[in-house]
């Protein structure tokens, strides 16, 4: 898999310094009304074992986030972003939370819980200057979650959509230019899905389906590593049908596109086993869809 691109802050300070004169003025403002509503609760709850809410300002709860997330405590940094998220609403720190609690959990591999945070800062923002490293940090949380091609493909289609959405509204920033890279690595992982499924097909026999899964790759995914292989599949598994015409097109199209490969060579040697040589057809969909790609 090719490298990440390393996940960190956007470039502003991370540790919230306390604010102007008259941000601690109306810090100390809403502490007096928060005193008097915890007061009241206080009074309500006496004898009762339940915690009592009290505010924090919002410097301590986000320094206590960013301090638990530096020592790998994820929960603890979790619930202090959300407290300044919830206590401190109309911060512009609190919209810094919301990002930091997504980071948090994709820097423990939580990958849902990271998506679902950032998902839910970019409905709330969705042109905040942080958003293009909101919609990074969700593609790659799918992307980290791209398994062994004998799975099930469904989180490499996530990650293909979320990493085309980041190159499209974000195409000119390193988040963009890194989503391009990663965008070739899930389209191969999908084609060689298709190959693998389609592989499975020809050894039963089952060679009409093996067709539609070789032809998928050719169709979708030209661009990838798997094509030399996939029009070999196809000159292989049209003449055990006998369709003689479209195994020697696939053939063809293989050694005009891939003359020096082992897959020219191998489907060469099936076409001469039967007298057979590689041409192309106009009648054939291969050599059509081949000459309107390129």
């Amino acid at each position: 898999m090719p490298p990440l691109l390393q996940l960190e802050a956007p470039e502003r300070p991370w540790r919230l310094r306390r604010g102007t004169p008259g941000e601690r003025w109306l810090g100390r403002v809403r502490r007096v009304a928060m005193a008097a509503l915890v007061g009241a609760a206080l009074a309500a709850c006496v004898g009762a074992d339940e915690n009592v809410y009290v505010e924090e300002s919002v410097e301590k709860l986000y320094n206590k986030g960013m301090d638990a997330l530096a020592s790998n405590r994820i929960a603890i940094a979790v619930a202090a972003f959300d407290e300044v998220e919830r206590q401190h609403p109309y911060s512009p720190w609190a919209t810094r939370a919301q990002l930091m609690a997504a980071y948090a959990y994709y820097q423990a591999n939580l990958y849902d819980q990271a998506i679902s945070y950032a998902e839910h800062f970019i409905q709330l923002h969705p042109g905040h200057r942080d958003a293009a490293y909101a919609r990074y940090l969700k593609a790659i949380s799918y992307y980290e979650q791209i398994s062994d091609v004998a799975r099930d493909q469904k989180k490499t289609e996530l990650a293909l959509a979320a990493l085309n959405e980041v190159v499209r509204r974000h195409p000119d920033t390193a988040y963009g230019r890194d989503a391009k890279l990663k965008i070739d690595f899930a389209r191969d992982h999908l084609a060689g899905k298709e190959m693998d499924v389609g592989r499975f097909y020809l050894r039963g026999g089952a060679y009409i389906a093996a067709i539609n899964r070789f032809r998928a790759v050719i169709e979708n995914y030209q661009t990838t590593t798997h094509v030399p292989e996939a029009l070999h599949r196809l000159t292989e598994s049209y003449l055990a049908l006998g369709v003689v015409e479209e195994a020697q097109a696939a053939a063809a199209v293989l050694g005009h596109n891939y003359p020096g490969g082992r897959w020219y060579q191998d489907s060469y040697a099936l076409l001469n086993g039967q007298a057979l040589e590689p041409e192309a057809s106009e009648r054939s969909w291969i050599t059509r869809l081949w000459k309107s790609m390129f």
